[in-house]
């Protein structure tokens, strides 16, 4: 019997307290390096600095001038695309960080609002 109330009140109720302190630190944490560690894979996926890196090497191996120009066009266009992409991404995975850390006060929001509807 004392068992099963220790069980109740320690683990279960103490998780129930302790988890608003995990999400603020140790989660935010965790999803804070989620964000940072998806926006660069993005980044190594769309292969973005090689582009850059390589924006006046021809393409090819065409070195005369109307290869050289039209390999430096290519690149810019795809640096573009890339780049919006990336933009696209990181807006995304940022949109997810912010429903991280504003969904518990959602939550308690709305328990308040519909605890007080019911006692009015």
């Amino acid at each position: 019997m004392f068992a099963t109330v220790q069980f109740i009140v320690r683990d279960l109720i103490g998780e129930l307290l302790y988890w608003p302190v995990w999400w603020y630190t140790r989660g935010l944490v965790n999803i804070l390096k989620f964000w940072a560690r998806e926006i660069k894979d993005q980044e190594q996926r769309l292969g973005l600095r090689i582009w850059v890196k390589n924006i006046f090497t021809p393409m090819f191996g065409q070195y005369d001038w109307e290869g050289r120009l039209i390999s430096f066009f290519m690149r810019v266009i795809q640096i573009i695309v890339r780049s919006i992409v990336l933009s696209i991404w990181s807006v995304m995975v940022s949109f997810f960080v912010v429903l991280w850390i504003t969904l518990p006060l959602i939550v308690m929001y709305e328990l308040y609002a519909n605890v007080v509807a019911l006692l009015l």
